[in-house]
């Protein structure tokens, strides 16, 4: 029996853009293809305090998101098209519990757990910087 374990629970990173939450900047990583999204933050051990991960989808869509193979805490902000926070969820690491977004929305960004809040950023705050889909 072979062991994918080297490959499998490899780190991977994507390409990183500045976003903007009023006066705070996000580092983040941006998922865009199924594949890049499907991985998403799995197997992170952790991440830096401004540090995160948008997911863009190609249209508004009905989202969802679990923490399958995800070992670290992450809030989850689900985001419309004009970058207005829809709603706000915190997600446990290694559940397949579902986290949805409550109407169809372009993007999702992942923060450590709590970072929402901490920075009080709530539904109806707007993120800057985000990339429009091809």
């Amino acid at each position: 029996m072979t062991s994918m374990t080297g490959f499998a629970q490899s780190e991977v990173r994507f390409p990183t853009i500045s976003l903007n939450a009023g006066m705070h900047v996000i580092k983040a990583e941006v998922a865009v293809t199924p594949a890049q999204r499907q991985q998403g933050l799995m197997f992170r051990e952790k991440m830096g305090p401004n540090e995160g991960m948008l997911f863009l989808f190609d249209a508004p869509a009905g989202v969802c998101m679990w923490m399958k193979n995800t070992l670290i805490p992450l809030s989850v902000a689900f985001i419309e098209e004009t970058g207005k926070i829809v709603n706000i969820e915190d997600m446990k690491p290694q559940t397949t519990d579902s986290h949805c977004a409550k109407k169809p929305i372009r993007y999702a960004l992942e923060m450590n757990s709590g970072w929402f809040q901490q920075k009080n950023i709530k539904p109806g705050s707007v993120i800057g910087g985000l990339p429009q889909a091809k």
